[in-house]
């Protein structure tokens, strides 16, 4: 039944798995797709070999975005939100949240560009070895992956890293 636009209504009958829906209708498609994750965090840098403000001692509030695709399991989910928030906090956030990044970054100058390719290397090793600690059975076609990655240092500023561009270097 549809409702009237508007029209307040409240569920008839709470559909429950064996009961209104099957196993094996959970998954609706076999297309590759794209889940986004962002992430905040505040850190201080300073850029070498730069004429500019930035050159002196500053900070900033970051926010990291994630795309990684896969296809969809067997109940319509190609990675849980809270497995890519689990790799954040556990391999990636330790090196940036109020942190001083010259030090605890890879040696690099701290720009938003080298940055971001990091990021894509970490978030991608660490979806790499999920797949071969959980997943040995998954087709090469389902395997997740990290597709962007997308980093603001500020509200509207970025830089970006993507698939194709850091396969094809």
């Amino acid at each position: 039944m549809n409702p009237t636009p508007g029209e307040f209504r409240i569920i008839d009958n709470l559909q429950r798995l064996g009961e209104g829906i099957q196993r094996d209708e959970l998954k609706y498609h076999t297309k590759r797709v794209l889940v986004c994750k962002e992430f905040t965090f505040d850190a201080a840098h300073h850029l070498h070999a730069y004429e500019g403000k930035c050159k002196n001692l500053h900070g900033h509030t970051y926010k990291a975005v994630f795309g990684i695709s896969g296809v969809p399991n067997d109940i319509g989910i190609t990675v849980d939100f809270s497995e890519i928030k689990s790799i954040w906090k556990e391999r990636i956030e330790p090196y940036l949240d109020h942190r001083y990044l010259n030090e605890t970054l890879p040696k690099m100058n701290t720009t938003a560009e080298n940055m971001v390719v990091w990021l894509f290397e970490e978030m991608e090793q660490a979806l790499q070895d999920s797949i071969h600690l959980d997943h040995e059975d998954i087709p090469h076609a389902s395997v997740m992956r990290t597709e962007f990655v997308r980093l603001y240092e500020t509200p509207t500023s970025y830089a970006e890293s993507r698939r194709e561009w850091m396969l094809s270097e």
